[in-house]
C-alpha cells in the first residue's frame, strides 16, 4: 500500500513539474515554432504511410543501382543494440514531454552555444530518467523504519524535484560558464578589433585576421558570423544572430553599435573605438564586482574547515589543563 502510494504521489509530482514548466513561458514565437513541429509530424505521418510496393520497389531499385549497399560491414555492440535502444526510447519519450518543455531545452542549449552538439530529445529522455531514478531512490530511501507516511510522500517529492531540476542545473551552469568565459574575451577581442581595422583593414578583414590568430567561445561565434555571411546573411541578421546566441548585454551592445554604423555610414574605427573603452571600463567594474563577492563567498569555507581547526589548536590544551585541575 506504501509503494502504491508513493508511486501515485511521484506521478502527480512528475504531472506538476511538466505543468510548471509548461505555462511558466507562453510566447508567439513558440507557438509558431509548435505549429511547425506539428505540420513536419503531419508530413511523416502521411510520408510513413506510403504503401508497402513502394517502399519495396525503392528498395530494389537501390540495391539494383548500388550493389555495394547490400554488403553490411559488422556493426560494434553499441550500434547494434545501445544505439538502436535509445534511439527508440527517444521517440517514445517525445509524446510524454510537451512541445513547450522542447522549445525551452532547445533555446538553453542555443544559448549553452552547443546547437548541433546536444540533442533536445536526447536531453528529454535524459530527463525523464533522472526524474524516474529520483523517484525510485526516494521510495527506498523512504522504506525505513520509523517514518510517518506524510513523511514518505514528502521525501517522494523531494526525490523526482531534486531528479527534474539535476539536467536542468546542469545545463544553466554551463550557459554561465560560457557567458562567463565571453565576459573575459570580449574586451581583448574588441581592442584587437580596433586596432587592425585603424590599421585599414575592413571589419571583416578585421574579424577573419582575429578568428584566425585566437580561440575561444566568442572567437567560435564569430567564426559562425563568418559562414553566415558567406552563405548571404546580411551583416544585420548575423550579427544579431550572434547578440542572441552570446546572451550578454556586452555583445548586445557592440552588436548594435556596428549595425547603426553600417547603416547610418558614420566611421567604424570611431565606434569600434569608442566600444573598446566602454567594454573595458564595463570589464573592470565586472571584476571589481567579484572582487567584492570573495569576502562573502569565503565565510562558508572558514567556518566549515579553518575555523575548526583553529579552535582546536587554541582552545584544547586550555580544555585539557582546566580538565586536569577539575580532575585533581
Amino acid at each position: 500500500m506504501i509503494i502504491a502510494m508513493s508511486l501515485f504521489a511521484g506521478f502527480v509530482w512528475f504531472l506538476f513539474i511538466a505543468w510548471v514548466l509548461i505555462y511558466k513561458t507562453q510566447t508567439p514565437e513558440a507557438q509558431l515554432r509548435k505549429r511547425l513541429d506539428a505540420m513536419i509530424r503531419q508530413a511523416e505521418a502521411e510520408r510513413a504511410k506510403m504503401p508497402a510496393a513502394v517502399k519495396k520497389k525503392s528498395k530494389a531499385i537501390v540495391a539494383a543501382t548500388n550493389p555495394q549497399e547490400e554488403v553490411k560491414h559488422s556493426l560494434s555492440f553499441f550500434e547494434r543494440v545501445i544505439k538502436p535502444f535509445w534511439d527508440s526510447l527517444d521517440e517514445r519519450l517525445q509524446k510524454f514531454a510537451p512541445a513547450e518543455i522542447k522549445l525551452q531545452i532547445e533555446d538553453k542549449i542555443f544559448r549553452a552555444g552547443k546547437t548541433g552538439v546536444w540533442d533536445a530529445r536526447r536531453f528529454i529522455t535524459i530527463w525523464c530518467l533522472m526524474i524516474l531514478l529520483g523517484i525510485i531512490g526516494a521510495i527506498f530511501f523512504a522504506q525505513g523504519p520509523g517514518l510517518h507516511p506524510l513523511q514518505r510522500v514528502l521525501i517522494i517529492f523531494l526525490g523526482g524535484f531534486v531528479g527534474a531540476m539535476l539536467p536542468f542545473a546542469f545545463l544553466n551552469s554551463k550557459i554561465r560558464q560560457r557567458q562567463k568565459a565571453l565576459r573575459r574575451q570580449m574586451p581583448e577581442f574588441l581592442d584587437l578589433l580596433c586596432v587592425s581595422v585603424q590599421a585599414g583593414l575592413s571589419f571583416d578583414g578585421a574579424v577573419a585576421k582575429i578568428c584566425a590568430r585566437m580561440e575561444g567561445p566568442l572567437i567560435d561565434e564569430f567564426r559562425r558570423f563568418q559562414n553566415d555571411v558567406g552563405l548571404g546573411m546580411t551583416h544585420q541578421y548575423a550579427l544579431n544572430q550572434v547578440a542572441k546566441r552570446c546572451d550578454l548585454e556586452e555583445v548586445y551592445l557592440f552588436t548594435t553599435s556596428v549595425i547603426q554604423a553600417e547603416r547610418l555610414g558614420t566611421s567604424m574605427t570611431r565606434t569600434l573605438k569608442v566600444q573598446a573603452d566602454n567594454m573595458r571600463d564595463r570589464h573592470r567594474q565586472w571584476v571589481r564586482g567579484e572582487a567584492l563577492k570573495a569576502p562573502v563567498k569565503i565565510i562558508f569555507p572558514m567556518v566549515l574547515f579553518i575555523f575548526p581547526s583553529i579552535f582546536v589548536v587554541l582552545l584544547f590544551p586550555s580544555v585539557l589543563t582546566i580538565v586536569r585541575n577539575l580532575g585533581g
